[in-house]
């Protein structure tokens, strides 16, 4: 199976098979997304079956424009408007009052839908095609997020998957989650808009975050998420191991040993290039047949934070 080209053509193709009730991935500035009107519960049903995801995990819509924000979400607090007009298009995804027409299975049962404004080109003219779509990763449940199209093809091309090929995702890691309590912003997935901007642009000096365990209100919230085919092993730098039958998952600099493949997130230790490179370096691990996968934690500051939150998800897949 072949990823159709992002071209007039397979916008075309993929935004008609959505209008018929089935499923088409597409790229997006953080992953790829496996996208099904957000209006149609049979659909919405295929994507869990599809990716295998459990139904108590809510599906995010995806919106081109604040127009079609007026079909999904019934109240927009003026915290939610800031954020809106400071990130969207972005990697923002926002918690709000949803509408009626918004199916029950999209939203897990919660009286609250999770909306973003994609900022990829490709996902902004497929959403206009289409109309808006509830799209999670494109990724078999709790396993690797997709960053290319070729990582949705290994994962979700035995199943029939339609895939728009628009290049690599340029963020490389899932949108910021913000909820609202009390018309204040409340965290509840760490992403790729750091926790201090989002404080900055609702004038507060630090936003709360929702702990692990807390009730499940947004996609990626589960303790165990994110996880490759191998263990992954969390380390300090510098950590004696066993490079025997291993990967290894550093920072900054290569590791001494004969590791089956390594991967190197940010030679400058750069966090926003490290975060980019996060997926795609997992994937690249996973695919040298490692027994085990060692990863060096990271600075946990701005983006660190949100990476070592996909790095403790991953351990605690196994």
């Amino acid at each position: 199976m072949k990823a159709l080209r992002a071209d007039a053509a397979g916008l075309g193709r993929a935004a008609a098979l959505i209008k018929r009730g089935g499923l088409a991935a597409f790229p997006t500035e953080t992953v790829y997304g496996l996208g099904a009107s957000a209006f149609d519960p049979a659909a919405a049903a295929a994507i869990f079956e599809t990716k295998g995801r459990p139904h108590f995990d809510p599906l995010i819509v995806h919106i081109a424009d604040l127009r079609q924000l007026r079909t999904v979400a019934a109240e927009v607090p003026p915290a939610a408007a800031r954020l809106a007009r400071r990130f969207w298009p972005g990697p923002l995804t926002l918690v709000l009052k949803k509408r009626p027409a918004v199916p029950d299975i999209v939203t897990s049962g919660l009286p609250t839908v999770a909306v973003r404004m994609p900022a990829h080109p490709v996902a902004a003219r497929l959403i206009k095609l289409a109309g808006p779509l509830a799209a999670p990763s494109a990724n078999r449940f709790g396993r690797l997020s997709p960053t290319t199209a070729a990582h949705v093809l290994r994962q979700l091309g035995p199943r029939g998957v339609t895939v728009l090929d628009g290049g690599p995702a340029s963020h490389g890691i899932e949108s910021t989650i913000v909820a609202f309590e009390r018309g204040k912003p409340v965290i509840l997935r760490r992403g790729a808009l750091p926790d201090s901007e989002i404080a900055a642009a609702c004038g507060l000096r630090r936003v709360r975050f929702a702990a692990a365990g807390a009730k499940v209100r947004a996609p990626g919230q589960l303790k165990s998420h994110y996880a490759p085919a191998a263990p992954l092993r969390l380390i300090n730098p510098g950590a004696r191991t066993d490079p025997r039958g291993a990967a290894y998952l550093a920072f900054r600099r290569k590791p001494r040993g004969e590791f089956l493949a390594s991967e190197v997130l940010s030679p400058s230790g750069d966090l926003r290039e490290a975060a980019a490179n996060l997926f795609s370096a997992l994937h690249r691990l996973e695919e040298s047949g490692a027994r085990t996968i060692y990863a060096e934690r990271v600075p946990a500051r701005g983006l660190g934070l949100a990476i070592m939150d996909r790095l403790r998800r991953a351990a605690a897949s196994r």
